[in-house]
């Protein structure tokens, strides 16, 4: 069995090519180890969710083609991923669809992710993600910077051989990302999720540029990415359904959970009827708006930490639970759009101090 690097920071890598299947390559060379370890990781948990290794290569394989036909650069640099750490095409295109094969197989769980978003008072955005996700997952995430086209930068936390999740781009733009499960997710797979978000950050300098890429993909699972730039912020609620806009209130405040906001989408939700913390960890961050607008990175991460049972904002796993059901706040990650970095937090919510966070 391969294993994660592992250190009390997130690695990070900065890719110099300029060409998508170069990228790739020299990508997967270099994190050979690692991109086989989160594909182990993904096998483990969609075993345990019922797939079979035949199964799982079939959707890998469909979402390899929807990306082809979609992104065709995008697909390349899968590839080239797949060339540089030993991997067939289709076993870096299983890491990046992990979402739509989650949901084809219909797994749920009680954990996930939450947003904050605090616009206005003079203030550039002041953004606050958590990322949970499976313990056994915990050093999936790496920092990638790279230039999809010369002058043009970006900046993702991502996992190793997934080729973007959350980020922000020299054009000044950011976007975060939850998962979201509804009623019109399938199995025939389309544009993985991932994949609209690194296309969002390659090539979106506006709010509207990013919806107009999110409404052109034909998708199969679900997912909010609530992008930012000075100006403003929106959520973007995808499901195969289609693509509702959810704007920041006349307050500037923007927040989302696990659960569909958009009035047209919420009669299909899936993922918060059949487990509700979802909304409690939506009620714990309304009450906290004014903390959440703080410029302080550290005084935001607090006043969004709260446990279950009242609200599971910041999640700590069940060692006695299944390996499909144990959830812990792997990150946390604040946006700074202005000058396209991030800072990031390794651990949970409960554990950020001044001094634990990496700018990237």
């Amino acid at each position: 069995m391969t294993t994660f690097p592992s250190n009390i920071s997130f690695p990070s890598y900065t890719s110099t090519c300029l060409d998508a299947a170069g990228r790739g390559r020299r990508f997967g060379a270099r994190w050979r180890e690692a991109v086989h370890a989160n594909l182990d990781g993904y096998l483990r948990l969609f075993e345990v969710s019922g797939a079979s290794h035949g199964r799982v290569r079939e959707l890998g394989e469909r979402a390899l083609d929807s990306t082809a036909a979609w992104a065709p650069e995008l697909a390349e640099e899968i590839g080239g991923i797949a060339a540089g750490c030993g991997l067939a095409d289709w076993q870096v295109a299983v890491v990046n669809a992990r979402t739509e094969i989650l949901a084809a197989l219909r797994h749920d769980g009680e954990g996930e992710c939450s947003t904050a978003v605090v616009l206005g008072g003079g203030l550039p955005p002041r953004t606050t993600q958590t990322w949970d996700w499976h313990d056994h997952l915990r050093d999936a995430p790496v920092l990638w910077a790279y230039e999809p086209r010369e002058g043009h930068k970006v900046r993702t936390f991502t996992e190793f051989g997934v080729l973007a999740k959350i980020g922000v781009n020299s054009a000044g733009l950011g976007a975060h990302f939850n998962i979201l499960r509804h009623e019109s997710d399938h199995a025939n797979v389309g544009v993985p999720v991932h994949v609209v978000a690194r296309r969002i950050l390659d090539e979106a300098a506006t709010l509207e540029q990013a919806t107009e890429i999110a409404r052109s993909a034909k998708t199969s699972a679900s997912t909010v990415i609530t992008v930012v730039t000075a100006e403003g912020a929106r959520s973007l609620e995808i499901c195969p359904d289609g693509v509702a806009v959810v704007e920041a209130d006349t307050a500037g405040v923007l927040l989302h959970a696990n659960h569909f906001l958009d009035g047209s989408l919420s009669a299909g939700e899936r993922l918060g009827t059949e487990r509700p913390a979802t909304y409690a960890r939506l009620e714990h961050l309304e009450e906290r708006t004014g903390e959440l607008g703080d410029p302080d990175a550290t005084a935001r991460a607090r006043a969004m930490t709260c446990h279950a049972p009242v609200a599971p904002v910041c999640a700590h796993a069940d060692p006695a639970l299944p390996l499909d059901q144990r959830w812990e706040t792997l990150a946390v990650i604040s946006l700074d759009v202005a000058a396209a970095e991030m800072r990031v937090h390794k651990g949970r919510l409960c554990q950020v101090t001044a001094s634990t966070w990496q700018t990237f």
